[in-house]
């Protein structure tokens, strides 16, 4: 399941949910806040907004997904919200899984479609002084 956050993400929170005894397989994606924007601009944070309830409605969708694809896997996943500095945890997605094949090939799946499909936009803060929404596939009707 995916918990839209507005504190500061504990990994090991979300390791903790997605954890079996059955399953001998565990990989975490972190996304973390970095210093330098695709274009090579300075960044000094940034601001997300999602619409909750959608957001956790597509990633329970993309969670059967991966299941039909991939197998008994376990996921759990946090979107953080609000202001981040670099430095700050944005999003963690932990899959377990029987073996490490399948746990990997999901987490990768899930962390994909989770930024191409959940209504969650990011907006980046450069350090001088200007601001600029990134574009995302998800689309709100």
């Amino acid at each position: 399941m995916l918990r839209i956050a507005r504190e500061p993400i504990d990994p090991k929170s979300v390791e903790a949910r997605a954890h079996s005894e059955n399953c001998g397989g565990v990989v975490t994606f972190l996304g973390i806040v970095r210093a330098r924007a695709d274009d090579g601009r300075s960044v000094d944070g940034l601001h997300y907004e999602a619409f909750d309830e959608m957001a956790v409605a597509e990633f329970e969708a993309i969670t059967a997904e991966a299941r039909e694809r991939f197998g008994n896997v376990r996921i759990a996943a946090e979107h953080r919200v609000g202001d981040l500095k670099v430095g700050d945890v944005a999003v963690v997605v932990c899959v377990a899984a029987e073996h490490r094949g399948e746990a990997f090939a999901a987490c990768r799946y899930a962390i994909d479609e989770l930024k191409r499909r959940a209504p969650i936009w990011k907006k980046e803060h450069y350090v001088d002084g200007g601001g600029e929404w990134k574009a995302n596939a998800a689309r709100v009707t």
